[in-house]
């Protein structure tokens, strides 16, 4: 027993040291954006993204086929580019471990969980009377619940990046290169 814990242990170190090497490569990504102006920008493209989406769910459901696959895929190009970058600049608070966090960043991000929980099965409520509500192809309600899934999962990012102050460049020059 104790020789698979050692096992265990030894395999969480090697994740531990991975994890600070990828935070280490993603910290010196993107230096000049690293403004609440910038991550404001692509919170407010996020956004966008995720209603285009939206817009496309609704114009498959009308049968609309040329509208539904632009909306989706620009939507979905504009939405998933802008939150890709939205995580790098937030940082290990969007997708590191909780114990990695400080206490301020994990109260923030505990509370932007919360939120963005709240919202994202507010969402799923819509989607389902969406589903059975309004009358359509089969499979409209589910283009639906994607769009919005989409939306939900992408809150939480976009709250972080509304909200963050701009970051402190003395951080950085801790950062080294590896």
């Amino acid at each position: 027993m104790s020789e698979e814990r050692g096992r265990l242990a030894a395999y969480w170190e090697r994740q531990q040291e991975r994890l600070d090497e990828l935070e280490r490569k993603r910290a010196l990504k993107l230096p000049a954006w690293r403004t609440r102006k910038r991550r404001r920008t692509l919170s407010v493209l996020v956004v966008l993204g995720d209603l285009v989406l939206i817009a496309g769910a609704v114009f498959y459901q009308t049968g609309e086929t040329g509208a539904f696959l632009v909306c989706w895929l620009g939507g979905g190009l504009v939405a998933g580019g802008s939150q890709y970058l939205l995580r790098i600049l937030t940082g290990k608070m969007s997708g590191g471990f909780s114990m990695r966090l400080d206490e301020r960043e994990r109260e923030m991000r505990h509370r932007v969980t919360y939120v963005s929980y709240q919202i994202l099965m507010t969402l799923m409520l819509f989607a389902v009377l969406y589903g059975l509500l309004v009358p359509g192809p089969k499979g409209g309600g589910a283009m639906m619940a994607c769009a919005l899934l989409v939306t939900g999962s992408t809150v939480a990012v976009v709250i972080l990046g509304w909200s963050l102050p701009d970051d402190d460049p003395e951080d950085f020059d801790e950062v080294t290169p590896a």
